[in-house]
C-alpha cells in the first residue's frame, strides 16, 4: 500500500538553517523560471522529417583529413566500430542533427588513429584491436581494453587464432612524494555489476582514478553475426537490463529502415509509451541511491516505492516487470486495452503529485545540499569533446537529447523541453533526473490522448531481405546508436554503442581533486553501464 503523497516528501519540511554550499531557494528559482536566458530548460522546434545519416566509403588521405585537427573540428565522435578488414567513423555534427558515417577499407588490418581530434575513440579503438586485430597506428594507448586474456583466442571476430594466456595488465604507475594506489573492485559491497577502479591518492586526495573494464563481455556483436532477425531482437533485449527497450526500440528501427518495413502509427505510440516508462523508472531508481550514497535513505525508500509502482503497472500493461521482448520488429507485441490506459493514468497522477514533494524535499536538506552541490564537476568543454550524452552532457551544458535532434517517430508529434543546466555537479545530474521525470509524465500524457486506432504490427512477408540500417534512440542514460547489415534475412553485422562509451571516461575527471569518499557519489550520479558498454 502507498502512503499518501507528501507523507515522506512533505512540502515545505527543512532541516535547519539554511548553510548549505548552494542556496536551495535560488536554484529553485531558476528551474521554475520562465525566462529563456536561464537555460535550464531549452525548448527545441521539432525538424522537418529527412533523412538523418549518410554513408561515404573513404579513402585513408579523407580520414587523415577527420582526425587531424583536435578541437577544431566540426564534428563529434558518435561511434566507431569495425567489420573484418573494414572501420567505420560516425560523426554528429556540431548543429547535432546529421550523422555522417564514413567506411575505409583496411586490408593490411591497420588504420590511422582518430583519437587525437576524438579522445573518446581511444577505448573504441582498443576494444577494435581486442575484437578484430584491427589496429590504430599513432595511437596513445595500445593496452588491450575487453580482452583480459581469458576468452582462449585472440581476435575471436578477426583472424583469430587459439590463445590461452592471461596477461597482466599495466596501470599507470604511482609516481611522486607520499602517493599510494588504492585498488577497489572488481567484486563491490553492493549488488552492482563488475568494474575496476584503480586510484592514485595523496592522503584523502585523488591524484589519478584509472577504470578497468571488459569483466562482463558477452560476445554480443560475434551472437548478433549469423542470426536471424528475430533472434537479434532477443540478443538486443538482453544487452543490458535496466535499458532493455530503449535496446530493442534502436535494433526494430534499424531493421526496419534496413528492410523497408514501416510499423503500424499505434505501434510507434505504444513503442515511445513504454520507453518513457523505462525512463521514469530508472530516473527514480537513481535518485533514490545518489541520495541514500549521500546518507540519505529516507528519498531511497520512497523512490523505490515510486519504481516499483511503475515496474507493477508495466507487468500488468505488457506482463513483463521490464517490458523485455515486447518490442518487436514492425510494431509491438502487446496492445494496450482500457484498463491498462487507466492503470497508466492513475499512475501518472500518482508521480505529478510525489515529484512535488520530492524537489521540495531534496531541495530543503542542507546536510544533503552540501553533499551534492559542487561535488563531481564536469566541465562543458569536456562533455561536449566526448560527446556525452543524457543526463551527464545537459547536466553540464551540452544540450542534445536524440528524441529532439532526430525526431524519429511518434516524437516528432510531440511536445516535451529537454531540460539543460550549466553546473555540471553531483546536483544538477540530480535535477537533470527530476525534471525529465516530469517531462516523461508530459509525455505519456499525450500519448494516453492522442493514441491512434489500429493494428499493432505490420505485416511482414517472407523471411527473407537485404540492406543497412541507423538508428538512434534516447535511452534513460543517452544515446543508443544501432548500426546493422542483413543479407537474406541474416544479420551480417550489428553493432550497438551505449552512451556509456563516452560517459566512462569523464568519471575518471570529475573524481581528480577530490576525496575518494566522494567516489560513490559520483560514481551513482553518473551511473554508466557496465554490460551495455563491455558488449
Amino acid at each position: 500500500m502507498f502512503l499518501p503523497p507528501g507523507s515522506i516528501f512533505p512540502p515545505g519540511s527543512s532541516n535547519g538553517s539554511n548553510t548549505a554550499r548552494y542556496c536551495s531557494s535560488d536554484f529553485m528559482k531558476k528551474l521554475t523560471s520562465s525566462s529563456p536566458s536561464s537555460g535550464l530548460l531549452t525548448r527545441v522546434e521539432p525538424r522537418e522529417k529527412e533523412k538523418f545519416w549518410s554513408f561515404e566509403e573513404i579513402e585513408e588521405k579523407r580520414w587523415l583529413a577527420l582526425g587531424r585537427e583536435p578541437l577544431k573540428t566540426e564534428f563529434s565522435l558518435f561511434g566507431l566500430w569495425g567489420a573484418p578488414q573494414t572501420v567505420y567513423l560516425a560523426l554528429l555534427d556540431r548543429g547535432g542533427s546529421k550523422i555522417s558515417l564514413f567506411g575505409l577499407q583496411v586490408p593490411e588490418g591497420k588504420f590511422p588513429s582518430v583519437a587525437v581530434a576524438y579522445p573518446s575513440a581511444a577505448r573504441l579503438e582498443r576494444a577494435l584491436y581486442d575484437l578484430f586485430g584491427l589496429q590504430a597506428q599513432g595511437s596513445l594507448d595500445s593496452r588491450p581494453w575487453l580482452d583480459h586474456g581469458k576468452w582462449g583466442v585472440r581476435f575471436p571476430m578477426g583472424d583469430s587464432y587459439p590463445d590461452g594466456e592471461e596477461k597482466l595488465y599495466s596501470f599507470f604507475p604511482a609516481r611522486g612524494e607520499s602517493l599510494h594506489q588504492v585498488p577497489v573492485g572488481p567484486v563491490h559491497a553492493g549488488i552492482i555489476e563488475p568494474g575496476h577502479f584503480r586510484f592514485t591518492m595523496s592522503g584523502e586526495i585523488v591524484v589519478r582514478m584509472e577504470e578497468r573494464l571488459g569483466y562482463t563481455h558477452k560476445g554480443i556483436e560475434s551472437l548478433f553475426s549469423g542470426a536471424s532477425i528475430d533472434k537479434g531482437m532477443e540478443i538486443a533485449g538482453r544487452i543490458s537490463g535496466d535499458s532493455t527497450v530503449a535496446y530493442a526500440y534502436g535494433y526494430a528501427l534499424a531493421v526496419e529502415e534496413a528492410l523497408g518495413i514501416s510499423p503500424p502509427p499505434r505501434a510507434e505510440w505504444i513503442r515511445a509509451l513504454m520507453a518513457e516508462l523505462e525512463r521514469m523508472a530508472n530516473h527514480f531508481g537513481d535518485v533514490g541511491a545518489i541520495c541514500n550514497d549521500a546518507a540519505f535513505p529516507r528519498i531511497l525508500s520512497r523512490c523505490a516505492l515510486l519504481r516499483e509502482k511503475i515496474l507493477r503497472c508495466a507487468q500488468s500493461c505488457f506482463g513483463h516487470r521490464l517490458m523485455r521482448d515486447k518490442i518487436v520488429v514492425g510494431g509491438v507485441k502487446e496492445d494496450l486495452n482500457a484498463e491498462g490506459l487507466s492503470r497508466i493514468r492513475e499512475l501518472l497522477e500518482t508521480i505529478k503529485e510525489e515529484v512535488v514533494c520530492l524537489k521540495d524535499f531534496y531541495d530543503s536538506k542542507n546536510s544533503l545540499q552540501d553533499r551534492t552541490v559542487g561535488t563531481g564537476v564536469l566541465d562543458r568543454r569536456l562533455a561536449e569533446l566526448f560527446g556525452a550524452g543524457g543526463f551527464i552532457g545537459r547536466a553540464s551544458g551540452r544540450n542534445f537529447d536524440s528524441r529532439k535532434a532526430f525526431a524519429y517517430k511518434p516524437y516528432d508529434s510531440l511536445s516535451f523541453e529537454v531540460p539543460v543546466l550549466e553546473d555540471g555537479d553531483v546536483n544538477a545530474r540530480v535535477w537533470i533526473r527530476i525534471l525529465e521525470i516530469e517531462q516523461s509524465v508530459k509525455l505519456l500524457e499525450q500519448i494516453l490522448e492522442g493514441m491512434p486506432p489500429g493494428s499493432i504490427c505490420a505485416e511482414r512477408i517472407g523471411g527473407e531481405g537485404s540492406g543497412k540500417g541507423l538508428s538512434v534512440v534516447e535511452s534513460f542514460r543517452g544515446d543508443i546508436l544501432t548500426w546493422i547489415e542483413i543479407y537474406n534475412g541474416k544479420i551480417i553485422r550489428c553493432h550497438p554503442r551505449d552512451p556509456s562509451w563516452f560517459q566512462w571516461p569523464l568519471l575518471e575527471k570529475v573524481i581528480v581533486g577530490g576525496v575518494i569518499a566522494d567516489f560513490p557519489l559520483c560514481n551513482k550520479s553518473f551511473n554508466c553501464s557496465y554490460s551495455g558498454h563491455d558488449l
